[in-house]
């Protein structure tokens, strides 16, 4: 089995790059992002979110429109105006070497430069590298900011750290002030917590963790997403030191990986690497959960 990587059009995200290797297929856009807006088996249902109605999108004055698109992103924390709103609806540059897919738009207006690199081989796993670089002549003080929206109707699992600290905190949680603690969507338990798309919920949800177990779990329907990456290290994160974060609204819910917040030098390039693994079951949601929370 042999990975391919050829062009296409994809709904209306204009023209992009696919890799298949006979079993699965990923989908990234060229025209527009970069974003990754198709994960799933060959011919199977897409575990991302698809924004073909351009739903979600912010106003950035002074530099246009910003579109959510859909799918995955890198992105630079913390979040603010108007640098993370930057729009990003110019042409993007790809080429594919050796199993590994590159995907770099424009330099940004805040001297940055994007890219996004995606290595697929003969399993049901890709890798993904998002990289941050600073184009600029003085240090910059950033975090790599890993965002995948996801397809709506499925539940998310997030283990949370059970180390014993003795006298000391293990755990960090973060709420944004428009998350409500007794959202039906949210389930808290001294060892993971959950977190369901519902489509009829009202108002958005947004929480953050610090996750030493390296991976969660996104479980739609028959499809099982695995996201593995690198766990919680001594370092300072964004958000009161969350190096996991997750939202969800109407449409979507979103899977947040941040790398360190820390200082970057003149042409010093910051990694965020992950990898996700697709599997399909004939189990229901419970049980696949049931199955994962014991293990933590």
């Amino acid at each position: 089995m042999s990975v391919k990587c050829y062009e296409t059009e994809y709904e209306n995200f204009g023209k992009c790059q696919c890799l298949d290797n006979g079993r699965i297929k990923l989908i990234a856009t060229t025209d527009v992002g970069p974003r990754i807006v198709f994960f799933g088996f060959v011919d199977g249902r897409n575990v991302l979110f698809e924004d073909i109605d351009r739903n979600f999108y912010e106003m950035n004055n002074g530099y246009g429109v910003w579109y959510a698109y859909g799918g995955h992103r890198i992105w630079c924390a913390p979040e603010e105006m108007p640098e993370t709103y930057l729009p990003d609806n110019s042409k993007v540059e790809a080429f594919f070497d050796k199993g590994t897919l590159t995907l770099r738009p424009a330099r940004t207006k805040f001297d940055k430069q994007f890219e996004i690199l995606i290595t697929m081989g003969d399993d049901d796993k890709v890798i993904i590298d998002n990289r941050i670089t600073n184009c600029s002549d003085k240090s910059s003080r950033f975090a790599p900011w890993s965002v995948t929206g996801l397809a709506a109707g499925g539940t998310e699992v997030i283990p949370l750290c059970t180390d014993d600290n003795g006298f000391l905190p293990n755990r960090t949680m973060a709420l944004w002030s428009y998350s409500d603690i007794n959202d039906k969507r949210f389930t808290l338990t001294d060892k993971y917590a959950l977190l369901r798309q519902d489509a009829k919920a009202e108002k958005p949800f947004k929480t953050g963790f610090n996750v030493t177990g390296k991976e969660i779990i996104y479980v739609n329907g028959r499809n099982v997403l695995k996201v593995r990456f690198d766990g919680y290290t001594p370092a300072e994160y964004p958000d009161f030191c969350c190096n996991f974060e997750t939202y969800t609204n109407s449409l979507f819910l979103e899977c947040e990986i941040l790398g360190e917040l820390k200082t970057y030098k003149p042409g010093e390039t910051a990694s965020l690497k992950e990898t996700w693994e697709l599997s399909s079951t004939d189990k229901t949601p419970e049980n696949v959960i049931d199955e994962f929370v014991s293990k933590i």
